[in-house]
Parts: structure tokens; sequence; C-alpha cells
């Protein structure tokens, strides 16, 4: 199943001038201040830097693990592979608790 986005248009959102962006309460480590050329200063904690660094790492990794695929499909050519239908519905039931305590 594939879901077609079109028409997207990622437009910046004017805010006033005098607003400034900080959340330095929430880092676990003091906020750097940097300013850009006719600006306010804008805050980056310590948090915010690890967010975008995890966000990378996660970034590089392969979308698709070649070798399980090649694994599972030699399995399933030569009859060995297994359909576990109780593990795939306990799986199931308890993605759907997951996403409903939401």
């Amino acid at each position: 199943m594939s879901i077609k986005i079109s028409d997207f248009q990622n437009r910046p959102v004017q805010t006033g001038t005098d607003k400034t962006v900080s959340r330095a309460g929430e880092g676990s480590a003091a906020p750097v201040e940097t300013a850009v050329a006719g600006s306010n200063p804008v805050q980056i904690t310590g948090q915010a830097r690890q967010l975008a660094s995890l966000e990378q790492a996660v970034n590089s990794l392969p979308i698709v693990n070649e070798a399980r695929v090649a694994e599972i499909s030699r399995a399933i050519e030569e009859g060995r592979y297994q359909v576990d239908a109780e593990r795939i519905a306990d799986k199931l039931l308890r993605t759907e608790q997951e996403l409903g305590a939401r």
C-alpha cells in the first residue's frame, strides 16, 4: 500500500521579530547561544544536539537488511520457512494495545 502526497510545499512561518526560541530548561547541559546576522539569538540545548546526533546515526543505517532478506528468501525457496500464526497474532495485539494507550 502506498500513499501519494502531492502539492506539498514547505513554507516558512513568519513570526514577530521580537520572538526568541529557547528551551534551556529542558536540556541536560547549558544551552549554546548563537546569533544570526540581523536576528535574535537562538539557544540550542545539549538535548537538542544529542537528538540531532541520534537522527544522523539512524539516517546512516540501511533501510533494508539485505542479509536477512536473502536468508528468509532461501528458507522460503527450500521450504524451511515456518509461519507461527500465534506469534504474529500476539504481536499484532500488543501493537494494537500500545497504539490504543497513547
